[in-house]
C-alpha cells in the first residue's frame, strides 16, 4: 500500500504524523513517500494551509488529524484493496519517469514556451521584408507564402519597411499618408493585386501579416510578458468584459467596413486607419491573454503539483530524500 505524506520544514505536526505511520507500519504495511511542499511553489500554494496531508489512494486527511483517523484511513484503504497500480517493466518505468519530467518542465515553464513561439510567429513577418530588401527573395517569398493562408496580406492594410512611409492606406481612409492608389497605383477593388504586391525599392516591402494581425499577436506577446510579473495576482477577465473590451472594438472597426456592401441599404463606404486597426488589435490580443492565461496557469499548477508528487515518490524510493 502506498502512502504519501505532504510535509514542510520545521513542522511538529508533520513529524507526529510520520511517527504514527511508523507505529502502524506492522499493522498496515505500506510504503511511505514524503513530499516537501516547500520545494515547489505550486505544491506550497496548494497545501500551505493544510499540511501535513496524508493520501492513501482515494483517501485524504488534512491537518489537523489524529492517530485514530490515520488508522481508520489505512484500514479503509487496505479493506478497499487499494494497490500501487499496474506493474511496469524497467524500460516502461524509465519512459514514464522521462515523460513526467518533461511534463513537469513544461508545466513549470509553459509561459516562457508560449511567449517564445508567439515571438517567433510575430517576428517572422518582419523578417520577410528584411530578406526582400537584402536580396534574399526566395526565403522572403517563402515566409509570405507560409503566412498567406493566415492573413489577407492586402497591401493597403499592411505595414511596410524600407519605404517612403510605413503604410499606404486607401484614399477613403482619410489619413495623412499618401494613399495606396497614388503611390502603388492599385485600386481597392483589385484585391488579388493588393494581396500579391510584396513591395519594391521605392515603397518598401510589406510585412507578411496585416496591421491588425500584427497588433493582435503583438498584444498577446506584450501581455504574456507582463503576465510573467502578475501571474500570482491576476484574476481571469470575466467573459462579458472580454467581449466588451476585446471583441466589440475590433468587431465594430472591422465589421463597419462591410456595411457598404449590404444590398438595398445605403451605408457610407468606410475604411479603417492603421491606428484604429492597431489599437483594436492590441485590445483583442491583450484581453485574450487576460481572460485565458490565468486559467492556463491554474491548470499548469495543478499538473505540476501532481507530477512533482510522482517524481518525489521516485526520489524517495531511490533514497534521494
Amino acid at each position: 500500500m502506498r502512502v504519501t505524506l505532504f510535509i514542510r520544514e520545521n513542522c511538529p505536526d508533520c513529524e507526529r504524523a510520520k511517527e504514527w505511520l511508523d507505529i502502524l507500519q506492522e499493522e498496515y504495511p505500506h510504503d511511505l513517500y514524503m513530499v516537501n511542499v516547500d520545494q515547489d511553489y505550486a505544491l506550497k500554494d496548494k497545501y500551505i494551509e493544510e499540511v501535513p496531508v496524508l493520501e492513501v489512494g482515494p483517501y485524504k486527511l488534512k491537518a489537523p488529524f489524529t492517530e485514530t483517523e490515520v488508522r481508520v484511513t489505512l484500514g479503509a484503504a487496505e479493506q478497499g484493496g487499494y494497490h500501487h497500480g499496474t506493474n511496469l517493466s524497467e524500460p516502461q518505468h524509465k519512459q514514464a519517469i522521462l515523460a513526467n519530467r518533461i511534463l513537469f518542465y513544461f508545466s513549470k515553464h509553459w509561459l516562457a514556451v508560449f511567449n517564445f513561439f508567439v515571438f517567433i510567429f510575430v517576428g517572422l513577418p518582419f523578417l520577410a521584408p528584411v530578406l526582400m530588401k537584402s536580396g534574399a527573395e526566395l526565403p522572403g517569398r517563402i515566409i509570405y507564402k507560409v503566412y498567406s493562408p493566415l492573413c489577407h496580406q492586402l497591401a493597403f492594410r499592411s505595414w511596410f519597411l524600407f519605404g517612403e512611409q510605413p503604410a499606404y492606406p486607401l484614399e477613403r481612409a482619410n489619413t495623412s499618408f499618401i494613399p495606396y492608389e497614388e503611390i502603388i497605383g492599385g485600386t481597392p477593388e483589385d484585391l488579388s493585386a493588393a494581396h500579391n504586391f510584396l513591395g519594391n525599392e521605392l515603397v518598401g516591402y510589406k510585412v507578411a501579416l496585416c496591421e491588425r494581425d500584427i497588433a493582435i499577436y503583438g498584444g498577446i506577446l506584450m501581455a504574456g510578458l507582463l503576465f510573467s510579473l502578475l501571474r500570482k495576482r491576476l484574476k481571469p477577465l470575466p467573459l462579458l468584459l472580454w467581449a466588451i473590451l476585446g471583441v466589440a472594438p475590433m468587431g465594430l472597426d472591422g465589421g463597419s467596413q462591410l456595411f457598404a456592401y449590404i444590398p438595398f441599404i445605403d451605408f457610407p463606404v468606410r475604411e479603417s486607419t492603421p491606428l484604429l486597426r492597431t489599437i483594436t488589435g492590441l485590445l483583442f490580443g491583450i484581453m485574450n491573454v487576460w481572460m485565458a492565461y490565468p486559467y492556463v496557469e491554474e491548470a499548469m499548477n495543478e499538473t505540476r503539483a501532481l507530477v512533482y508528487t510522482k517524481l518525489a515518490r521516485v526520489r524517495t524510493s531511490q533514497n534521494e530524500y
